[in-house]
């Protein structure tokens, strides 16, 4: 059987500009599965799979939440670093206009609209991340300092178990 060609996203397209190195993983996407699902497939510790998260504080300004995926964002803390009263996820539709990206495949890299990027600063001592390549299914591996490099995120202390 001949092997899944991975796809060419615009996630792939900056990396790519970027000069940015990374390994493609397809993996059986589950509806829901989340980053439980995606590791479990990988065969990786989930703390090393990074969610994409579209949030939005409360003038409705998207932003982007990098987060462990096996943590969870506080939003209050969050907020309260970023000097809003309060931030909140998108609605799927508010998160796909956004980004550009079905949820479930919601990449940090070649968004439709450019948000400011918040990322769990903990994120930054992995050897290396798997992170979505921008289509459901599909997790790019890289260092988290080519992240950083290309994406400049916020870093921040809002992770809670």
């Amino acid at each position: 059987m001949a092997k899944e060609k991975a796809p060419v996203t615009a996630a792939v397209r900056e990396l790519r500009a970027e000069k940015v190195l990374f390994c493609d993983h397809l993996y059986a996407y589950e509806e829901k599965g989340g980053t439980a699902a995606s590791s479990r497939e990988l065969g990786v510790d989930e703390h090393a799979v990074i969610k994409t998260l579209v949030m939005e504080d409360e003038s409705r300004a998207p932003l982007i939440v990098l987060m462990h995926g096996d943590l969870q964002v506080s939003t209050k803390e969050l907020a309260r670093v970023m000097g809003v009263k309060q931030v909140s996820p998108c609605t799927a539709d508010v998160a796909q206009k956004q980004s550009g990206y079905l949820v479930g495949g919601t990449s940090p890299f070649g968004t439709r609209h450019t948000m400011p990027v918040y990322m769990e600063e903990s994120i930054a001592s992995l050897p290396k991340i798997y992170i979505n390549g921008g289509k459901r299914g599909y997790l790019v591996e890289m260092a988290p300092s080519e992240l950083i490099r290309v994406l400049k995120p916020h870093l921040v202390n809002v992770g809670i178990r």
